[in-house]
């Protein structure tokens, strides 16, 4: 069972969530919602943003649509303003907004690392940039990736900017802090468009059998991670990189995981 949202714990809270109108980041939106918060949805389509806003207002949430590239300083500069314009100030900024390329180390052409970096990366500095002056005190929630960790071939630079979300959070921390606490969530495999609408039932299968909790995520369960880090309840965890990828991490090796469940299970 995924967590259920804790009702009131972001009343009167301002929460920024970047690609939020899909997957991961609308899961987000849609958990902080739940739980109080006025939430900031933005990404490139307007018809997706508003979309997501009507559904969280019709469930009885605060939300208003911003639309933003991020790979437009000037987008993003925009959003933080409309964002204070609208509700007085940032309290939690969740950096999500992320691409990525069919390509390797050897093949990557300069338009394809642009097309990552400043959309992976650099906005994620960007954003925490321009949400720090309306933030009294507070969180930013980097959306990084067990890419960082561990990857797959043909998914450069993703994998190198993943890497370097963790890094990026470690020098926030210490530079935003006491105030603004920063920390990173990896997620592993997150069953949402992008990565199942074409997956074969048998593959899923696969998929699930080699997670030590036996299926793949849901944005909830990255949600609720989310969730927790921008809360008082992690008042002391700031600079950190938590892992929520099912367990997929700690196998070592593929085939083993099912064939000894199996036998554990006769």
């Amino acid at each position: 069972m995924t967590g259920q949202p804790i009702s009131g714990r972001f009343d009167g809270q301002t929460v920024v969530i970047t690609g939020s109108t899909r997957g991961i980041g609308e899961g987000v939106a849609r958990r902080f919602a739940a739980e109080g918060a006025n939430v900031v949805v933005t990404g490139r389509t307007r018809a997706a943003g508003e979309g997501t806003v009507a559904d969280i207002r019709e469930d009885g949430g605060v939300a208003e649509f911003v639309r933003a590239d991020m790979r437009d300083p000037d987008d993003i500069a925009a959003l933080f303003e409309v964002t204070d314009e609208t509700f007085g100030g940032v309290d939690v900024l969740v950096n999500n907004a992320g691409v990525e390329t069919e390509t390797s180390a050897a093949d990557a052409s300069l338009d394809d690392w642009s097309f990552v970096l400043e959309t992976d990366f650099r906005s994620y500095w960007l954003c925490a940039k321009h949400a720090l002056p309306h933030m009294d005190r507070g969180a930013i929630v980097n959306i990084s990736s067990n890419h960082a960790f561990q990857t797959t071939p043909d998914i450069f630079p993703y994998n190198a900017v993943k890497a370097g979300i963790n890094g990026m959070t470690r020098g926030m921390a210490l530079d935003f802090g006491p105030q603004v606490r920063v920390n990173t969530v990896n997620p592993g495999w997150v069953a949402i468009e992008r990565t199942t609408d074409e997956m074969s039932s048998e593959r899923r299968r696969e998929l699930e059998a080699i997670h030590p909790v036996g299926r793949l995520g849901r944005p909830a369960d990255i949600a609720g991670v989310v969730a927790f880090l921008a809360s008082d309840d992690a008042a002391f965890v700031t600079g950190a990189n938590i892992l929520a990828d099912g367990g997929r991490t700690a196998v070592m090796q593929d085939d083993m995981l099912p064939d000894y469940r199996e036998r554990r299970n006769e």
